[in-house]
């Protein structure tokens, strides 16, 4: 047993060695081999470094311009990075005077003298206002703004010069020119600059192209989002086909898809990964340590680190929805029955706690130290994570997370955030809710927990998914913050197991299996997770590469043509390829 622990420890060892070598450089917290940059952004005066934009929670911003038209191009690419509203100089409202930053859009000769009055009020108030100057010549802030506020200029009027500078503010392009430089922090999404890397990025397209086409041709899905980043910048972000096969809505890059057991490693894993740094929770810590009601169970000895790996011997899934009573479930909300599945499928209240959590504590185990993969697993982390924190998980994600590193749209039950024709549908539901489920969760027994579990529930779009992706590849940092430690990122990521590819949480490589897992092409530093609706993210640290794609492959009910045509395998194959030319 001792040569057994020692073994073990020495691979755990070697795994974190293996992933450090990949990833060190990326340690700084900002981005290793970055492109060569035209922007011409100019940052004059900062005195007190507030730029580029850190902390998203810390501040509100709000964007005021001449017209709002004239500078869309700056507004969406702000709106990329963090919620922000834009006001034009002609209907500022109480929300200006309410926001701690507030950008300046405009030409100098723009700035009217009762809007210099205003900004000089907002200034003496404590508000940080940036002047983004644009087709600006003067080294000098224009007469009637006060020394201590902050001054960008491009010397272009173009759409693409006002993109950089919203870039610039927010650290998704580095300001190379003038005295003060400023490095990249957060993803470029101008993939114009990308070409001197020597990828033949449209060659790649081409080739995602046919592949998406081919899929739904075949039915395999109605539609997809993929995207694509290496080193910071977005190669390709792309979206394809329909929400439904009517071709009634087409899918747009910013959609919202149900992630399914992606839900794993962008909810569950991460607030793990938090807890295990803050030291609020030890891996070889039990089930039964953290929880009164496991304590009393067959699960009371099963270490944390055991369950991440699906090694604990739990029963891969239980069917809860098999069990309700025709009383159970009702169309129309109630005082008694308030846990909405669907738009009109409601259970009743406490059906969670008084009989799935128990009947998962009390299901039997069986081959525990095997690689059995396993929902209730993600079960168990939810719970010994609300119990640690005395918190609910979606509140408490989105405060240290979500919130903060500028994931807009990603949590759980998205119909009561958004518009439902941003949450693409999933499964038309004949058997348990009988509907078409649209921003209701798929998996029928994170409906039941009342949309928020640990192995399902999540939502969000392909940036948010880049956004969380490249912070693990800067190994815990991103726009300016520091959310894990490097080790911490190693640690989870890495192999961790004897008897699977497994991570802490975190799905790995297997060149093992018959087709290779994910992908032909991809190598031992992958890490993420693939999700029952068609989903996947995939972070490879040894090319600096973040892969997404988002799909509804269970419309209008489930299919296995996603997997059977490879669909997301080969689009990863296609990227790596186009990388593999230029070596």
């Amino acid at each position: 047993m001792k040569n057994h622990c020692k073994t073990a420890i020495m691979f755990r060892l070697s795994s974190i060695i293996l992933v450090m070598i990949f990833t060190v450089f990326c340690d700084a917290g900002v981005f290793a081999a970055e492109p060569p940059v035209t922007n011409r952004t100019e940052l004059l005066a900062d005195s007190k470094n507030f730029l580029p934009v850190g902390d998203l929670s810390k501040q509100s911003l709000v964007i005021i311009t001449p017209s709002t038209k004239k500078y869309e191009a700056f507004i969406r690419q702000a709106e990329r990075y963090a919620p922000i509203g834009a006001f034009s100089f002609a209907s500022l409202g109480s929300v200006v005077t309410q926001s701690q930053v507030i950008l300046v859009v405009a030409e100098r000769s723009e700035l009217r003298s009762d809007i210099l009055s205003r900004l000089r009020t907002y200034a003496a108030k404590g508000q940080t206002i940036v002047f983004c100057e644009i087709g600006g010549n003067s080294y000098s802030l224009p007469a009637g703004l006060t020394a201590d506020m902050i001054h960008l200029r491009n010397p272009v009027k173009t759409k693409a010069a006002q993109r950089d500078m919203a870039m610039s503010v927010f650290g998704g392009l580095p300001i190379t020119s003038g005295k003060n430089k400023r490095a990249q922090t957060r993803l470029q999404y101008d993939d114009g600059q990308v070409q001197s890397w020597g990828l033949d990025v449209m060659k790649m397209t081409r080739k995602i192209d046919a592949i998406a086409d081919e899929a739904m041709k075949e039915q395999a899905t109605p539609g997809m989002v993929v995207m694509i980043v290496k080193n910071g910048a977005v190669l390709l972000e792309k979206a394809y086909g329909f929400h439904t096969y009517d071709k009634s809505q087409r899918t747009t890059s910013n959609d919202i898809f149900d992630l399914a057991s992606v839900s794993k490693i962008a909810a569950t894993t991460p607030l793990m990964m938090h807890l295990y740094e803050t030291k609020k929770v030890q891996l070889d810590s039990t089930l039964g340590f953290y929880l009164p009601a496991a304590s009393r169970s067959n699960k009371a000895k099963t270490s944390l680190r055991t369950v991440l790996l699906h090694e604990g011997g739990f029963e891969p899934y239980i069917p809860f929805y098999r069990d309700l009573k025709p009383e159970d479930v009702q169309r129309e909300a109630s005082a008694t029955h308030g846990v909405q599945m669907a738009d009109h499928a409601f259970l009743r209240n406490g059906y969670y706690e008084q009989i799935m959590w128990p009947k998962m504590l009390a299901s039997p185990i069986k081959d525990a130290g095997k690689y059995v993969y396993s929902d209730i697993s993600m079960y168990a982390m939810k719970e010994v994570a609300e119990k640690v924190t005395n918190e609910r998980i979606e509140p408490y994600l989105q405060k240290w997370l979500y919130g903060r590193i500028g994931m807009q749209t990603t949590g759980y039950n998205p119909r009561k955030r958004f518009p439902k024709d941003r949450l693409v549908p999933t499964e038309n539901d004949t058997t348990f809710r009988k509907e078409l489920l649209q921003g209701y969760v798929h998996d029928q027994g994170a409906a039941m927990a009342n949309g928020v579990a640990g192995h399902a529930g999540l939502f969000a779009s392909a940036n948010d998914l880049a956004i969380y992706g490249q912070m693990l590849l800067n190994r815990g940092t991103y726009g300016g913050v520091r959310y894990f430690q490097s080790a911490t990122v190693d640690l989870f990521t890495s192999r961790q197991s004897l008897t699977s590819r497994r991570g802490l949480g975190f799905d790995r490589y297997d060149m093992d299996t018959s087709k290779a897992y994910p992908s032909q092409l991809a190598n031992e530093s992958v890490y993420g997770h693939t999700g029952f609706t068609g989903t996947c993210l995939w972070i490879d640290p040894k090319n600096q590469l973040v892969y997404i794609f988002l799909s509804n492959r269970v419309y209008p009910d489930v299919s296995n043509k996603l997997y059977d045509l490879n669909i997301r395998s080969r689009i990863q194959d296609a990227v790596y390829e186009t990388i593999n030319e230029t070596r």
